[in-house]
């Protein structure tokens, strides 16, 4: 239910707290009076830090930057939600009208091995970096910018291959898995380039490559559960799984090495 937008919200957050990986954390409770429905849920913990600053607390570290949905930064669990409640939604753009005056809103970070915890929410999602820079990318010589018309992809290709390159990599498909599987993001690459010509040289060292990386940063293996598609605030499908099992398994079938 959406709160009346005159209505401004008393909430209570119970956010998890932890200096660094190595330490121990734990939930804190916190008392938030007065909050606009018309804040985004970042915000709004501006807000809460605002207030532990003027008290000479330590104000919660969380990840953000463009606040448009567009960068990934700003992932955490809200309420066991990977970015809330709104479906195809980051967290930035969230909204405190999803929820009710007297709420206890429960804030923890990305949980997954691969994704250690530099500080309270903030994660560490270099591990994406390095799938990434394990083949996630073209470097075969590929010319000047040619006519768009001259290059010609079959439409469904074009679609296909646009939606999996809208993955912002922002780790909640990792976050929703019971696997922490990061199969959706690194099928999402693979999709993205597979599906055009400049990526066709290199599609069965970059599989390969990208999954023995993937493999390598610990994250788990995919079961099929869905819970990926449905936490993803760009909507990646899992069909770009399925088509990634497949140039795995052409990859592993034909090549020398």
């Amino acid at each position: 239910m959406i709160s009346p937008a005159h209505h401004n919200l008393s909430l209570t957050l119970k956010i998890w707290r932890q200096p660094h990986a190595d330490a121990p954390g734990e939930f804190r409770t916190y008392q938030l009076q007065d909050v606009s429905p018309h804040m985004s849920f970042l915000e709004m913990l501006d807000i809460l830090n605002e207030q532990l600053i003027e008290k000479g607390e330590e104000p919660v570290a969380f990840d953000h930057d463009c606040r448009e949905g567009i960068c990934g930064m700003c992932g955490m669990m809200i309420n066991g939600q990977a970015h809330g409640p709104d479906h195809e939604t980051t967290t930035c753009q969230l909204h405190m009208r999803r929820f009710e005056d007297g709420d206890t809103i429960v804030i923890e970070p990305w949980r997954s091995r691969a994704f250690p915890v530099i500080r309270d929410l903030a994660v560490d999602r270099s591990a994406f970096d390095r799938i990434i820079q394990a083949g996630g990318y073209v470097s075969v010589k590929t010319g000047q910018a040619i006519d768009g018309n001259a290059n010609l992809i079959p439409q469904q290709d074009q679609e296909s291959s646009m939606d999996a390159a809208a993955c912002i990599g922002c780790g909640a498909c990792v976050a929703a898995c019971k696997n922490a599987s990061a199969m959706l993001f690194t099928s999402a690459k693979v999709s993205h380039l597979v599906q055009l010509p400049q990526g066709a040289p290199e599609r069965k060292k970059r599989v390969l490559s990208m999954i023995s990386q993937h493999d390598e940063e610990g994250f788990g293996a995919c079961t099929n559960t869905y819970e990926c598609e449905a936490a993803c605030p760009a909507a990646i499908s899992v069909s770009h799984i399925a088509r990634l099992n497949r140039e795995y398994m052409k990859a592993m079938l034909t090549s020398k090495e």
